[in-house]
């Protein structure tokens, strides 16, 4: 009980910081603009604007835990090919790829049967480790996602010749740091 109640409080801390960023950005750009200390730019309003959307991404994440936490989190799971769904995921990631030398592959056979999944949240989990993984990845290295059949269900995996985590650190990787 106790080690909840300090991951909640951190999570708390870690949730006000991360808000925190992109408000005192928004106040000091306003601010100084109000001020006349800087011209209201186009491109100063795209900034604000930006943030505001940050911000935005930043509560929808709060109120999914919340109905994660309070067990409320609505699925729609529905049939899905495993192939379509990886293409899907690296199709987001092929410009980064591209501007980052890495090279982004899909691996599936073609006989992997349908998987009954949330595509959207399946997505979100997708995008989460295609984005750690092009973070850790150097240029000239590769990104790969594939899938295989194994004991009658599919499995997926995100694989890349990024640092990796240390042996050590891998007992805490879904731990809230």
């Amino acid at each position: 009980v106790a080690r909840v109640q300090m991951q909640r409080k951190q999570m708390t801390a870690d949730i006000a910081h991360d808000l925190r960023t992109p408000l005192t950005v928004i106040g000091g750009y306003v601010e100084s603009m109000r001020d006349g200390v800087l011209q209201p730019t186009p491109e100063r309003f795209t900034l604000i604007y930006t943030e505001i959307e940050r911000l935005q991404h930043l509560v929808g994440d709060l109120r999914m835990l919340s109905q994660v936490d309070a067990g409320e989190l609505p699925l729609h799971p529905q049939r899905i090919e495993p192939q379509a769904l990886l293409a899907r995921a690296a199709a987001v990631f092929q410009h980064q790829a591209e501007q980052n030398e890495i090279t982004l592959k899909v691996m599936a056979p073609e006989n992997l049967p349908e998987v009954n999944v949330d595509e959207a949240r399946m997505m979100q989990v997708l995008d989460n480790l295609l984005s750690n993984s092009f973070r850790y990845t150097p240029r000239g290295g590769s990104v790969t996602l594939s899938a295989h059949a194994q004991q009658g269900k599919v499995e997926l995996v995100v694989e890349d010749t990024g640092s990796g985590i240390a042996p050590e650190h891998l007992p805490l990787i879904f731990e809230r740091f």
